[in-house]
């Protein structure tokens, strides 16, 4: 089972950015993160970061026919990208948004996902455990 991890943009900047609100662990620590669950439950990973929407939208387009599922945090484009919603919607497949703070209680800008509307599962608050439960979640929607 290969699962596509995207993170948007600022995440590399975790330790860094806001510690107050995604706390002091890096993205490197998040990358680890990711593998080891990835790696004890058997599924195979990509992991994919960028800053730039269009490199998102490109890597999403790739994804169709080589993932089963993508595990997404679109970070700021949540609220903006139509462009991301569009193209998860079009590769058609199995999507988890996760989000390391909680978005429902921040800003009201952010309160509103457009990646929602077609994530079968959304995940927010749980740090780098919403990771871990993407993943089980994806693992689960494709065994038979």
């Amino acid at each position: 089972m290969r699962i596509l991890v995207i993170n948007g943009p600022n995440l590399n900047l975790l330790g860094v950015r806001e510690p107050d609100i995604y706390g002091r662990r890096t993205f490197a620590d998040l990358e680890n993160s990711i593998r080891a669950a990835a790696d004890q439950m058997g599924l195979e990973v990509e992991l994919f970061q960028s800053n730039h929407e269009g490199a998102l939208v490109d890597r999403i387009q790739q994804a169709l026919g080589n993932f089963d599922g993508i595990l997404i945090n679109p970070a700021a484009y949540t609220h903006t990208s139509v462009a991301i919603l569009d193209a998860l919607k079009a590769v058609g497949l199995p999507v988890c948004e996760v989000h390391l703070s909680d978005i429902s209680a921040r800003e009201p800008f952010r309160q509103f996902s457009y990646v929602s509307l077609c994530a079968g599962k959304t995940l927010y608050g749980l740090g780098f455990e919403g990771y871990t439960e993407g993943l089980k979640w994806l693992r689960d929607q494709l065994s038979p």
